[in-house]
């Protein structure tokens, strides 16, 4: 009924004049900002990588005059990127996801 509820509100301290403070949140230094990245999706940075060293072990073989191998590493250095564009639009879904709820 509406006055047990009035009588209810009356009885409670009164509400607070002055606003609460605003939470203060520190400046997110790149270091700080990479490894939460990082944690968030972890297979990005591993496809990085993956893709660096075939990179670079595809380009050595070329400059050894190995081009067998170095065209063999250059096709999987698209897949290593393939891989990493997967796992970075992966990661955008379950952030997007996350925040809709």
């Amino acid at each position: 009924s509406p006055s047990r509820r009035a009588a209810a509100m009356a009885a409670g301290p009164p509400p607070p004049l002055e606003p609460s403070p605003l939470p203060m949140f520190s400046e997110e230094g790149f270091g700080d900002k990479f490894l939460r990245k990082t944690r968030e999706n972890p297979l990005v940075p591993l496809g990085c990588l993956c893709t660096l060293g075939v990179l670079t072990y595809g380009l050595i073989s070329f400059k050894r005059g190995n081009t067998r191998q170095s065209q063999l590493m250059m096709r999987a250095r698209i897949l290593a990127q393939g891989f990493t564009f997967a796992a970075l639009l992966g990661g955008m879904v379950v952030t997007a996801m996350k925040s809709r709820k």
